[in-house]
């Protein structure tokens, strides 16, 4: 595959250019399509500075985690480990979980299952979490939490509807997951990613951190905005313990790797083509299937894709449904005072209908 450069593809190199205007600190894009393979940067790697980020940088991939969790726990069920609709109770029984949740609604998000992240209601009422945002979690953001205790703060609270009968993000299930890979395999899970896909697909700069605040290798820095005694300041959270999202939104990577991965996935040499139906099923509503999610592309075809965002960090994993033409990148916040989340999605429309506005692949 030809690998070309910024005077070869100006618009992309433009877009990304874009999304720093809009009050990113910096941005890496990788696309792979009929024309080759196209990387690039812009913005600084760290604020005072000039470099660029690089772009085989690592960052924090947050929820894009779950795609691979999910991939791990699908392999399970493809080995006959686990069922696709059996109980999870049946495999975690010291758990005090509903018997009607099967592995599919942990996967699908359509558990009922509290997220112990914090809730927020259609009434507008909050129920809180973990430490998730602002000062709170500035104090807290190198504490290391236990994975059953995480699930067990879930299960703890009120279930958010019958299982199987409604749709909500929840992290428990993803933390449960988790715990489930774990239990049935009898390693840890970082261990059977490793031995499943990591290594597989030869993806060296992929790492399931555990509780180490440390990204291992050449990065950006992404920052955050809090208010601490009526002022606001503004803090490097490269270094921060990611063991509050563990299955769901803890793991490293590179657009590199996220490349090599959701091709792989698409492409179907990951999983057999029954469970990868499966996987793609979307609920009616919210378009998350097993792990990806679905949308319409903007030439009218379908895109697969799952994305994330933690503390300073933003990621973008895209790709058709036969895995050959991908969209994968990073975003780290700034100091600039904007609305990350809205700034964020601005940059994946911008960058999905730059990259998928013609024909699919």
């Amino acid at each position: 595959m030809p690998e070309l450069t910024e005077t070869d593809r100006p618009e992309l190199q433009t877009a990304i250019e874009e999304a720093v205007a809009l009050g990113c600190a910096g941005v890496q894009l990788r696309v792979h399509d009929e024309r080759g393979e196209w990387v690039g940067s812009a913005g600084v790697r760290e604020l005072g500075q000039t470099a660029k980020p690089p772009t085989d940088g690592l960052f924090r991939i947050g929820s894009n985690t779950k795609t691979f969790t999910a991939t791990a726990v699908l392999q399970l069920v493809a080995e006959g480990k686990l069922g696709l609709d059996a109980p999870v109770a049946d495999y975690l029984p010291r758990l005090p979980l509903d018997p009607r949740i099967t592995v599919r609604m942990m996967l699908a998000h359509t558990s009922g299952l509290f997220s112990y992240t914090g809730e927020f209601f259609p009434d507008g009422t909050i129920v809180r979490g973990i430490p998730f945002e602002g000062k709170e979690w500035v104090e807290k953001r190198f504490h290391s939490y236990q994975l059953e205790e995480l699930v067990r703060m879930g299960l703890a609270k009120p279930a958010r509807f019958e299982p199987g009968t409604d749709w909500s993000y929840s992290n428990t299930n993803y933390a449960l997951a988790r715990l489930l890979v774990e239990q049935v395999t009898g390693c840890s899970f970082a261990e059977e990613l490793d031995r499943r896909i990591l290594r597989p697909l030869g993806l060296r700069g992929t790492v399931v951190p555990g509780d180490s605040p440390e990204i291992p290798g050449p990065h950006a820095h992404g920052y955050v905005r809090y208010e601490d005694a009526g002022e606001w300041k503004v803090l490097d959270v490269a270094r921060q313990n990611p063991s509050w999202s563990p299955g769901s939104g803890d793991m490293i990577s590179t657009t590199q790797d996220l490349h090599t991965f959701f091709s792989a996935l698409m492409a179907g040499r990951l999983l057999p083509a029954p469970l990868l139906a499966e996987m793609r099923q979307t609920h009616p509503v919210s378009g998350f299937g097993l792990g990806v999610r679905a949308q319409e592309a903007p030439d009218g075809g379908t895109l697969y894709f799952h994305n994330g965002g933690t503390q300073g960090y933003g990621a973008l994993m895209y790709g058709t449904p036969d895995g050959g033409k991908t969209l994968t990148a990073s975003v780290t916040a700034g100091d600039t005072e904007v609305d990350m989340a809205e700034a964020f999605q601005k940059v994946m429309d911008r960058l999905v209908n730059e990259v998928f506005g013609g024909q699919a692949g």
